[in-house]
Order: C-alpha cells, then sequence, then structure tokens
C-alpha cells in the first residue's frame, strides 16, 4: 500500500467551525495511508504583489507545508455563494509569485458543509474555477455538498449518523484512490 500525505485546509477562521468539525471527522474516517495535517491559513497577511520579492516567514512557512504533502483537500464553508475571503488570500501567497505557484500538479478535493440545503455547492463551483486556474488535478467524479444539523458531527470528529460516515467514508477511499492515480502520471519531482 502506497503512503500519501495529504494537507488540509479549513476555509474558516472559526474555531467554532462546523467545516472544522468536518475536517476532524474526515482525519478520522481516512483509509490506511493518508497521513492527514492540517496547514492552517489564518496566520497568513494580507497577500500583495509587494511580498514577492522576499515573502515573509509565516508565508515560506505555508508554502514548504504545501510542498511537503502529496496532495490538498480543501474543506471549506461558503460565504455569500463564494468561498472565504481567508482560504482566497492562502490560495493566493500559494500560487504567488508567478512561476511558483504550489498547486501545480498536486492532486486536491473539495468538500464542505454548511446548514443549508445545498451544502456548500456554489463555493466549492467557485473553488474548482480557482483550482483549475492554478493547474491543480481536481477530483471531480465524486462530488460531497454536507448539509449540516446539530449534533451531526461531534466536537473530536464522530459522525453520529451512520449513512453520513460512510459517505464520507467512501469520499476518503475515492479521494485516495484519485491522488494515487494523478501520482502515477504525474510523480512529485524529488
Amino acid at each position: 500500500m502506497v503512503n500519501h500525505k495529504v494537507g488540509y485546509f479549513v476555509g474558516s477562521l472559526s474555531s467554532t467551525s462546523i467545516n472544522r468539525l468536518l475536517a476532524k471527522a474526515l482525519v478520522r474516517l481516512a483509509p490506511a495511508g493518508m497521513d492527514m495535517k492540517e496547514i492552517s491559513i489564518k496566520e497568513l497577511p494580507l497577500y500583495s504583489a509587494d511580498y514577492d520579492a522576499d515573502y515573509p516567514p509565516v508565508a515560506r512557512a505555508f508554502k514548504q507545508a504545501i510542498a511537503d504533502v502529496d496532495a490538498v483537500l480543501f474543506v471549506t464553508p461558503e460565504y455569500n455563494r463564494s468561498i472565504p475571503g481567508g482560504l482566497k488570500n492562502a490560495i493566493d501567497w500559494a500560487s504567488r509569485p508567478w512561476g511558483q505557484n504550489s498547486f501545480a500538479r498536486k492532486p486536491s478535493g473539495v468538500i464542505g458543509t454548511s446548514p443549508g440545503s445545498i451544502g456548500t455547492a456554489v463555493a466549492q463551483q467557485s473553488l474548482r474555477g480557482v483550482l483549475c486556474f492554478c493547474n491543480s488535478p481536481l477530483m471531480n467524479t465524486v462530488e460531497a455538498y454536507i448539509q449540516f444539523k446539530p449534533g451531526l458531527i461531534t466536537t473530536d470528529g464522530e459522525v453520529t449518523n451512520e449513512d453520513t460516515a460512510e459517505f464520507l467514508r467512501n469520499y476518503m477511499t475515492e479521494f485516495q484512490g484519485f491522488v494515487t492515480r494523478v501520482l502515477t502520471v504525474l510523480p512529485r519531482e524529488a
């Protein structure tokens, strides 16, 4: 079995984010061989091209954290029918300066939860457009729009509804297969 290091981003900066709960659940439900690690976005200042000549240490560490993983998973809420500004800011840091895009050829997946009945469908579509431009191979054949209800996921990431747990377990298994396929065709540079 091949092991893959997967960095995940929680799009919300809130400590009580339901998407943070979803991320905890995904870590618990990930199949053997997936080493999941959060890549934090909350410390990043607002991106400006003025930094391109000399990234601040926090941004260099952020880009290195992405370089250190085989794939990335975005767990995002929906704000005003799009992705949160903090997540877009992080993507801007990672994709710059020109020619040093951290997402190029790096497999990615997108998932999210919301109290609304369509989950985070519109935010995910917006994010897919950004990641497509960043040349990140995206898992598109399996989509997950989770409607969050109170008690669905405990604070330690346990999913209380078995159908939802099975769906998320299958999502992570599909993501693992996708990452393996992409890295077979586009192996990471040594």
